[in-house]
């Protein structure tokens, strides 16, 4: 088996596992773990998420991380996507080793300072705006945003992570999609009521992010699933008086129940969302380029530092966990992951 292929700059090598230290944990999930790994021989460090092939079946979720896999190979084309170094499979796991970003995720951070002030607030939407904006443009719904999700790098700049919910065009009814899914806190009332939905589904999250950040809470609550849903389909947020006003209006229009009139969408009163008066003043040419200093810098001492991520992962044993079933794998369709390996070509050599 030839271990490289020809790319455009001449031949790209195709990794194992083998080819990687496996450092510590870094956070974990039905589906798997991620790992910090470094690339022997190299320093250079990435972030590994591990699969487990038998759940993905269980769960049926083959479909999801081939669309996974297409959106991380996208991501070189935005500078706010988690980008992908290379994809590949043992007869147990499929792999995704992506950039390590070492600056931690928005949840952390807001756990230490309980709210971000208007500036900051307004840098994140900003490059989460252009990294959705793309998603959209190349007909993806990305479904999971949540401050979990959004990882910053050492500078601070933010990085949509995680495409597991993606929805893309090629799979969605007249560009409509219809699966219930995303995290409780941040789903769109037209999910909840199970109609087909379309991308303003994204903006109605980035609402609730939007909110987090500013105030520090979630805009709806309730007791369990059922009573925090009555309460997204039914009640009005409660805006203390230190918002802002523009802040406020730009948060009642991610908040329309009607996606057809939410902000973010071509219907809406108030226009486009960049022309909204919250982003008065911003050079959006600029923050696509990534050419706006980001207003905080989280600390970080080395390329390999876990200092901005939960303890409760990264003191864990870093190790890949043998699956149980030996007569599951045995009956794992070797072509259900054919093709999935990859190697970016733009980060490999």
């Amino acid at each position: 088996m030839n271990n490289l292929w020809s790319g455009g700059d001449g031949p790209v090598k195709k990794y194992k596992l083998q080819h990687f230290n496996i450092l510590k944990v870094l956070g974990k999930g039905s589906f798997g773990k991620v790992l910090l790994v470094e690339l022997k021989g190299s320093s250079r460090f990435f972030a590994m998420k591990c699969l487990k092939k038998d759940v993905i079946l269980e769960d049926d979720d083959t479909e999801c991380t081939f669309i996974e896999r297409r959106v991380l190979i996208l991501s070189s084309e935005c500078p706010f996507l988690c980008q992908m170094f290379c994809s590949f499979q043992t007869p147990e796991y499929l792999f995704f080793v992506m950039k390590y970003l070492n600056g931690g995720d928005l949840m952390y951070h807001i756990q230490q300072v309980k709210k971000f002030d208007e500036n900051r607030t307004r840098f994140y939407a900003c490059e989460i705006i252009v990294a959705l904006q793309f998603l959209h443009s190349r007909g993806i719904i990305y479904r999971d945003l949540k401050l979990d999700n959004i990882l910053l790098d050492a500078e601070g700049h933010i990085h949509l992570a995680d495409f597991g919910m993606c929805k893309t065009e090629m799979n969605r009814e007249n560009g409509m999609a219809s699966t219930f899914c995303g995290t409780p806190d941040y789903i769109a009332p037209e999910i909840i009521k199970g109609q087909l939905y379309n991308e303003a589904v994204d903006f109605w999250s980035l609402g609730v992010l939007l909110y987090e950040m500013l105030i520090g809470q979630s805009p709806f609550h309730g007791e369990g699933e059922d009573e925090l849903f009555d309460a997204i389909l039914n009640e009005r947020p409660y805006f203390p008086k230190s918002l802002g006003k523009e802040a406020a209006k730009c948060l009642s229009a991610l908040f329309d129940r009607n996606p057809n009139t939410r902000l973010g969408m071509p219907e809406c009163p108030d226009g486009p969302i960049r022309t909204h008066a919250f982003f008065r003043g911003v050079d959006w040419k600029k923050f696509e380029q990534r050419g706006v200093t980001p207003p905080y810098k989280p600390t970080v001492r080395s390329p390999n530092d876990t200092s901005n991520f939960d303890e409760d992962f990264t003191q864990e044993k870093a190790v890949l966990t043998p699956i149980q079933d030996k007569t599951l794998l045995d009956s794992i369709d070797p072509e259900a992951f054919m093709n999935f390996s990859y190697t970016n070509p733009s980060l490999a050599n």
